[in-house]
């Protein structure tokens, strides 16, 4: 048995209760969100409905769907974007995921799954959301991802590390994104750099 002492008590990532803080964050985040496009408008209602199901929406385990968190990592001059090569769909996309219990809101969320995925220490995020979409996916036997997608911006000069979940890693100008591209990665460019041009000194841990 852990001591969770020194550990912490242990969470189950199964029991929709380790989630209510995130789906109280998530719920107060997304009311008072101003989208940043009509789908994501309609991608915002749709994920507030979804909520309505209580904390098990912040779960992989609920398979009607769940939300997800992901941001598209810039450089500090917004010249160039951090895509991984998904080594599950071997497509180009944004870093993220799946939401833990030991995420207390969707801005830690996205921060900790693009720390993760890129290997790189003190990144920087907007906690205003760039988008949302929803999309369908093979987890849980077929499920959907309500994914509130964030801007984050690497230090200068950081250096890249491949995780378990991905081929590759590669640096892009935002106008010429590689190819495969998964659905709804090229969006998040405009709004992105929005984010870092209105308020480059917002953006925190």
């Amino acid at each position: 048995m852990p001591d969770t002492a020194l550990t912490g008590p242990v969470v189950d990532p199964t029991d929709p209760a380790s989630y209510a803080t995130l789906h109280a964050d998530a719920v107060a985040l997304l009311e008072g969100w101003q989208p940043t496009s009509p789908a994501a408008a309609d991608a915002r209602d749709r994920t507030l409905a979804l909520l309505a199901a209580g904390p098990v929406a912040m779960s992989r385990q609920h398979r009607p769907g769940h939300v997800t968190a992901s941001a598209l990592v810039l450089d500090p001059t917004g010249s160039r974007v951090l895509l991984c090569l998904h080594a599950k769909f071997s497509r180009w996309v944004q870093l993220g995921g799946h939401c833990e219990p030991v995420d207390h809101t969707l801005v830690g969320a996205a921060l900790r799954e693009a720390t993760e995925e890129s290997g790189i220490a003190d990144l920087r995020i907007d906690p205003v959301p760039i988008d949302i979409d929803v999309h369908e996916v093979l987890c849980q036997g077929g499920s959907r991802h309500y994914d509130v997608r964030f801007a984050v911006v690497a230090p200068s000069g950081a250096v890249e590390q491949i995780s378990d979940e991905a081929e590759e890693l590669g640096w892009f100008p935002p106008d010429r994104l590689p190819e495969p591209l998964a659905g709804g990665t090229a969006q998040l460019v405009t709004p992105a750099l929005a984010a870092l041009r209105r308020s480059p000194l917002r953006l925190a841990p």
